[in-house]
């Protein structure tokens, strides 16, 4: 009768084990991505606001009205399929120390010079669409490599793989370094993309004009020094709201410039 009993209890405990394991192996993947859901959300609304007419009807005929907000996140979600592995370091450009506004400019126009990486595939992106304007995959992949960009620990150190190896405790628990960048300082925010895209349109509207002006190069050289000052800050206090006061303004504006810098690509290909 017990043994009734076990083997009836056994495939409800094997399922909450394979739940758990589950859980757990989506979590750590998550904490290899860039800007998280939301983060990739807010730089496609704020690029759907600032597109021309044109622009925004060509992207809502190829990926449905407002999908470059709604499959922003699509290139993250396919590296579960084997069949985009090839696009896994497309994800990041891992930069040396010391780099001149020189150097990553030669790097943007010789991408391959250290490997097929995230400056490549924004080249090769850019390119497909200017050949087939109907292109899915290469819209959606330059949405959200242009996201990838702008966030400072995807332009991180090669021996830490862009802070993944470097723990820090956040608010009680250990995490890599790259997962805080990823989304704990924008869920610090406590708001849903469309509050934090509206909230950084306010914020930067009286600069708008500006940053429409900005290149590729010059949003790059921004986001290199804010990498910079990342690996050079002293958080040996481990005061994570300092952290966040610090770093929040940089954040706001690597995510509005994404924003912008991406609606200006996209009304360059659509014009």
């Amino acid at each position: 009768m017990n043994n009734k009993k076990n083997s009836q209890l056994k495939p409800g405990f094997q399922q909450i084990k394979t739940m758990l394991v589950l859980s757990l192996v989506l979590v750590l993947s998550a904490n290899t991505w860039a800007w998280d859901a939301v983060g990739h959300r807010i730089i496609g609304e704020i690029a759907y606001q600032n597109l021309t007419k044109k622009a925004k009807k060509q992207c809502d005929k190829v990926l449905g009205e407002r999908g470059i907000v709604y499959q922003a996140t699509w290139p993250d979600e396919v590296r579960s399929d084997k069949k985009y592995d090839y696009s896994y370091k497309w994800h990041y450009q891992n930069l040396r120390d010391g780099l001149t506004t020189a150097d990553l400019e030669n790097l943007l126009a010789n991408p391959t010079s250290e490997g097929e990486h995230l400056f490549y595939a924004l080249g090769i992106m850019t390119d497909r669409l200017k050949k087939d304007k109907n292109d899915e995959e290469a819209l959606k992949f330059l949405v959200h490599f242009v996201g990838d960009m702008h966030q400072p620990m995807h332009l991180g150190r090669v021996d830490d793989l862009g802070g993944n190896k470097v723990s820090m405790k956040w608010f009680g628990r250990t995490m890599n370094l790259h997962s805080v960048w990823d989304g704990q300082i924008t869920d610090s925010k406590n708001m849903s993309y469309t509050e934090y895209s509206k909230y950084l349109e306010d914020k930067f509207a009286p600069q708008l004009a500006t940053y429409k002006k900005y290149s590729v190069l010059e949003s790059l050289v921004k986001g290199y020094e804010i990498r910079t000052n990342i690996y050079n800050y002293d958080d040996s206090k481990n005061n994570n709201y300092l952290y966040v006061y610090t770093f929040g303004k940089d954040v706001d504006e690597m995510l509005f410039r994404a924003g912008i810098q991406l609606a200006n690509q996209l009304n360059a290909i659509y014009k």
